[in-house]
C-alpha cells in the first residue's frame, strides 16, 4: 500500500469523529466569556402554522431540537419524515375531511443539521450576541445552523434566542424524551383541532408561546427559517442552582472542545497511523 493510499484511509477513518467538532454542545456554550446552558430545553418542540383552503386544512410543523438529533418515529414511512442527522426540519401535510382519513404528507424540509454521510454539509453552527448585532433591541445569543438542502437549494435557520426572566423555555412546546415512536405525531394534525383553532385568537396564543414561528423565506442564496426563542437560559444574569447537575463549572469546560482542538488530535491520530505503517515497512 503506498503511503498516500494509507494516509487518505486513515483520513477516512477519523472523518466521523471529526463531524462531531462540526456540531456544538447545548450545555456548553460560551460566548465572549459568558456561558449559557440550554440542556434544560433540549429535546424536540415544534411551532405549527395552520392555514384553511376549504376543504382543506394545511398544516407546517417546523420541529427543532438544540441538543441533539430529531428522533425518527418507526410507523412512518422514511420519505415522509426528516432524515436523519436533522436539527431543524419542518414537514408540511394536507388534510380534506371530505375525502381523507388522515393527513397526508407533501413537502419535508431538512433546514440544518449533520448529513456528512449523505450531503456532505454539517451544522457548522455560528453563535453571536443579540447586543451585538446591529439594529437589535434584544439581549441574548442569536444561533446560525446549516447543512439542510431542499430542491437544490440551501437552507438555514435563524434562532434568536431571548433573554426572558420569566420563561423557561418549555412554555406551550410539547417536549418527548425517549419516546421515539411519538415525536413526529405532532405533525399530524387532527382535523377536529385544526377547525376549533379556525375562531381563536392566533395573536394570543402566539404570545403564549415561547417558541415563535418569524418567517421561512429567502435571503441572498438560501431558504432561511426564522424562530424567536424567549427563555431564562439566554440571559447572561442567570445563574444555575448548585444541586442541579448541570455541570457548569470546571467539569463542564473541560468537556467542550472546539474544532481546532478536535483537528489538532485527529492530525496527530493521523500522523501516528503514518509514522507506524512507515517504520514497519522499512
Amino acid at each position: 500500500m503506498k503511503a498516500s493510499a494509507f494516509f487518505f484511509l486513515a483520513i477516512s477513518l477519523l472523518l466521523p469523529s471529526l463531524s462531531i467538532a462540526l456540531t456544538f454542545e447545548c450545555s456548553h456554550i460560551r460566548v465572549k466569556g459568558k456561558k449559557y446552558n440550554f440542556e434544560k430545553i433540549g429535546g424536540p418542540h415544534t411551532v405549527s402554522l395552520i392555514e384553511h383552503s376549504p376543504p382543506s386544512i394545511h398544516n407546517t410543523t417546523w420541529s427543532v431540537d438544540l441538543c441533539g438529533t430529531l428522533k425518527k418515529n418507526k410507523d412512518v414511512p422514511a420519505g415522509d419524515q426528516c432524515p436523519g442527522g436533522s436539527y431543524v426540519c419542518g414537514v408540511k401535510t394536507t388534510f380534506n375531511p371530505n375525502d381523507d382519513d388522515k393527513p397526508h404528507v407533501d413537502e419535508v424540509i431538512p433546514i440544518a443539521g449533520s448529513f456528512a454521510t449523505s450531503t456532505g454539509t454539517n451544522l457548522d453552527p455560528i453563535i453571536e450576541r443579540l447586543e451585538d448585532i446591529s439594529g437589535s433591541d434584544m439581549t441574548g445569543l442569536r444561533l446560525e445552523l446549516h447543512g439542510g438542502t431542499y430542491m437544490k437549494q440551501k437552507q438555514m435557520a435563524i434562532i434568536d434566542l431571548q433573554c426572558d426572566p420569566e420563561r423557561t423555555g418549555n412554555e406551550k412546546s410539547p417536549v418527548k424524551k425517549g419516546k421515539d415512536d411519538e415525536d413526529d405525531k405532532v405533525r399530524n394534525a387532527e382535523s377536529d383541532q385544526a377547525n376549533d383553532s379556525a375562531d381563536d385568537n392566533d395573536d394570543d396564543d402566539d404570545d403564549n408561546d415561547s417558541l415563535r414561528f418569524v418567517s421561512y423565506k429567502k435571503e441572498e442564496d438560501k431558504q432561511v427559517l426564522r424562530l424567536d426563542w424567549r427563555t431564562k437560559y439566554a440571559c447572561t444574569t442567570y445563574e444555575e442552582d448548585d444541586d442541579s447537575g448541570s455541570g457548569s463549572g470546571k467539569e463542564g469546560t473541560s468537556k467542550h472542545w472546539g474544532f481546532f482542538t478536535w483537528f489538532i488530535v485527529l492530525w496527530g491520530r493521523a500522523q501516528l497511523l503514518l509514522w507506524g505503517w512507515l517504520a514497519r515497512e522499512r
